[in-house]
Formats: C-alpha cells, sequence, structure tokens
C-alpha cells in the first residue's frame, strides 16, 4: 500500500512539472493550455480513469490557477 503512494507522488509530480514547463513556456496561452488538455486527457484515456471533457478543461484551469505567475 505505501508503494502505491509512492508512485501515486511520482505521477503526480511528473504531471505538476510537465505542466508547469508548458506554463512557463513562451507560447500563446491559448496554445499552451490546449497542449495541456490534450495531454490531461491523454493521459486520463491510458490510464482508462473517465472524466469529460468539460472536467478535464476543468482541471486544467484549476493548474493554471494555482501555478505561479511570471
Amino acid at each position: 500500500m505505501k508503494s502505491l503512494g509512492y508512485i501515486s507522488a511520482f505521477l503526480g509530480g511528473a504531471i505538476a512539472g510537465a505542466v508547469l514547463g508548458l506554463l512557463l513556456a513562451p507560447e500563446k496561452g491559448k496554445d499552451t493550455r490546449e497542449k495541456i488538455t490534450d495531454a490531461v486527457d491523454d493521459f486520463l484515456n491510458r490510464h482508462n480513469i473517465k472524466l469529460s471533457r468539460k472536467e478535464v478543461c476543468d482541471l486544467v484551469d484549476d493548474i493554471q490557477d494555482a501555478a505561479p505567475q511570471v
């Protein structure tokens, strides 16, 4: 059970790092949000997690709001 926590923490950190990397990239905000939404959607599909496209967009918006502004 403890190893599941480590795996979850690793995956969460990897996703957060990827999202922050995309948010800080010098691209238009719309393009960046679209890339993040597609990446999250792809991740959820690979891991058989069922969320609607609207829920994924809301998740991306929440992550963007939590990210530090540059």
